[in-house]
C-alpha cells in the first residue's frame, strides 16, 4: 500500500482507458481521493466520475473550478487522455497537414493548457504532483518491422508528440521545483490488447522484448501511484520506463 497517496486529490485524464481504468483502481485501492475524467463518461460527480473533453479550453476551465470547489486544492493530475482524429495511423506520405495539426492540438496542446492551469493551483498550495504519460516511442526509434506483415504502420504524430511530452515534462520539473512541485513522466512499452491489436504485432514484440511479452495496464498504474505519492518525494524531471526492458538494448 502506498500510504503516501492517501486522501490526495487526484485528477485522472482519460480514466476508461485501459492504462486509466488500471489507475484509477489503483489509486482508490490506496486510499487517493480520484477525480475520473473521460469524455465517455456520464457526468456523475458522486461518482468520481467527470465528463468532460480536455481538448477543449471550456472543459479543461470548469473541471478545475469544479475540482477546487469541491476539495478546495488539487494534490496531483495525470494526463493519460489520448484524443485522436478517425485518421490516425495513416502511413506517414498520406498524412494531411490538417491531420498532424489537429493530433498535435488535441494531444499535446490540451496537456499543455491543462498542466499550466492545475499549476496555478498547485503553486499557491507550494506542493504537488503531476505525472504526464509519454512513451518508449518518445524515447527510441520505431521499429516498423513489427507492423509488415498486415501493412500497419506507428503513427508519426505519435512519437512527435510523445517525445514533446517528455522534455515538456522536464521543463516544467525545472521551472516548478522551487515551489516543492515535482512534474514526471511514465512511458510505457507495448501494452496487450488483443481487441485491437494484429496476433502478428503481438509475436513480434514479444519476441523482441527482453521479458517475451507485451506489458498489462495493471503493470503501468504502481508506477504513476508511485510517482504521485510523497514516496517519490525527491524525484521530479524523471522519465520512469516501464516498458519490460525495450529502451535498454
Amino acid at each position: 500500500m502506498f500510504s503516501a497517496i492517501k486522501d490526495k486529490v487526484i485528477i485522472l485524464t482519460g480514466a476508461s482507458g485501459l492504462i486509466g481504468t488500471e489507475t484509477q483502481k489503483h489509486l482508490e485501492k490506496n486510499e487517493a481521493i480520484v477525480i475520473s475524467v473521460d469524455i465517455h463518461y456520464e457526468h456523475s460527480p458522486q461518482n468520481g466520475h467527470y465528463k468532460y473533453d480536455i481538448t477543449q479550453k471550456q472543459d479543461i476551465d470548469i473541471l478545475i473550478k469544479e475540482v477546487v470547489g469541491n476539495h478546495k486544492r488539487i494534490d496531483g493530475l495525470v494526463n493519460l487522455a489520448y484524443p485522436r482524429t478517425k485518421d490516425w495511423g495513416t502511413s506517414f506520405e498520406d498524412i494531411p497537414l490538417k491531420s498532424w495539426q489537429e493530433n498535435v492540438d488535441m494531444q499535446l496542446n490540451s496537456l499543455f493548457y491543462i498542466c499550466q492551469q492545475v499549476l496555478k493551483i498547485m503553486k499557491k498550495q507550494r506542493k504537488g504532483s503531476i505525472v504526464n504519460i509519454a512513451s518508449i516511442y518518445g524515447v527510441v526509434g520505431n521499429d516498423f518491422t513489427l507492423y509488415e506483415e498486415y501493412g500497419g504502420t506507428s503513427p508519426a504524430a505519435y512519437s512527435a508528440i510523445k517525445g514533446g511530452i517528455i522534455n515538456f515534462s522536464r521543463y516544467l520539473a525545472s521551472y516548478y521545483g522551487k515551489y516543492n512541485i515535482r512534474i514526471n513522466c511514465v512511458s510505457p512499452g507495448g501494452i496487450l490488447d488483443e481487441k485491437n491489436q494484429h496476433p502478428s504485432f503481438i509475436k513480434k514484440y514479444s519476441e523482441k522484448s527482453l521479458l517475451k511479452r507485451l506489458g498489462n495496464p495493471e503493470e503501468i498504474a504502481p508506477a504513476i501511484t508511485f510517482l504521485l505519492s510523497d514516496e517519490a518525494s525527491f524525484i521530479t524531471g524523471h522519465n520512469l520506463m516501464v516498458d519490460g526492458g525495450w529502451t535498454a538494448i
